[in-house]
């Protein structure tokens, strides 16, 4: 099955080396940004810019049926309870996450990840959930799932419809670093198949592989965190990342590694204007 994804991937590399050249190349983002755009509308002429953020329901009629059908009861509606509930909680000090965050983290998703020009580093939204527990006394959460996700889940709620606006300061040369490490690690092969993030993402998306329909890059991170019926549970974006990692047999990073944030730097600021559509749910 691996080596058919493989020629797949192969046939699908004429077309998207256009954009891995540019993109790999010495360019600003916002070059990055319009050819990026450029080529998924014209590879996807009939999705709605803003359908992208629906990942690959926006172009399989057939999947797109059924996940109208699941939204009426969705996967994720439990996480989005337990993440209200965790939201509100008080901590031990008599605080809670509303302290944290502006506009009291209610519509705030399409900010994140952000360049934190104090530490020098991108701050994703699941860094913030936990400094906000690490400051407030309180332990934080395990990356990758259970409270992290439903947290989030349920912030991402609150922001569906919001456009990504995701900030690169101009006149900071270590933002710019990040982002470019970012896009770096997006089109660099690694793992036991050599396939990159791109590989799957830019060169095949609308694709299968096995039961998977692949989705396009751009609004890839519009929709998480996301419940996954092969996880059998929700996973954050961390989650995610490690197991792209897994799947081509290369070796994941921890959770909110450096380089995994810069790579949700980038991704995100890609699907700048494209709504929040999270929590997602796919197969």
């Amino acid at each position: 099955m691996m080596r058919g994804f493989a020629l797949l991937v192969a046939l699908g590399m004429l077309a998207g080396s256009q954009l891995a050249r540019a993109e790999t190349a010495a360019t600003s983002p916002e070059q990055d940004f319009k050819a990026f755009r450029k080529y998924f509308t014209d590879k996807f002429p009939k999705v709605q810019l803003d359908d992208f953020a629906n990942g690959p329901y926006s172009m399989n009629e057939g999947l797109r049926k059924q996940w109208i059908e699941k939204e009426v009861f969705p996967p994720y509606d439990f996480a989005l309870d337990k993440g209200k509930e965790l939201f509100e909680k008080p901590f031990k000090n008599g605080k809670t996450f509303a302290d944290c965050f502006e506009n009291k983290g209610i519509g705030v998703r399409q900010n994140y990840p952000y360049f934190d020009e104090k530490t020098n580093e991108v701050i994703t939204l699941e860094v913030a959930v936990n400094q906000c527990l690490e400051k407030n006394g309180e332990k934080p959460y395990n990356y990758m799932k259970d409270d992290m996700a439903a947290v989030t889940a349920y912030m991402a709620f609150t922001s569906r419809g919001k456009p990504f606006d995701i900030k690169i300061p101009k006149d900071n040369p270590k933002a710019l670093e990040a982002y470019q490490k970012g896009k770096q690690y997006f089109y660099q092969r690694r793992g036991q198949f050599n396939f990159s993030c791109a590989s799957c993402h830019v060169q095949a998306p609308g694709e299968h592989i096995r039961a998977e329909i692949l989705a396009p890059a751009l609004g890839i991170m519009n929709a998480l965190p996301i419940y996954r019926s092969e996880w059998g549970g929700m996973g954050t974006t961390s989650r995610r990342l490690t197991s792209c990692n897994s799947q081509v047999r290369g070796v994941p990073l921890k959770p909110q590694d450096p380089e995994y944030r810069d790579v949700e730097y980038y991704l995100s600021y890609m699907a700048n204007g494209i709504p929040i559509s999270g929590p997602g749910a796919r197969p």
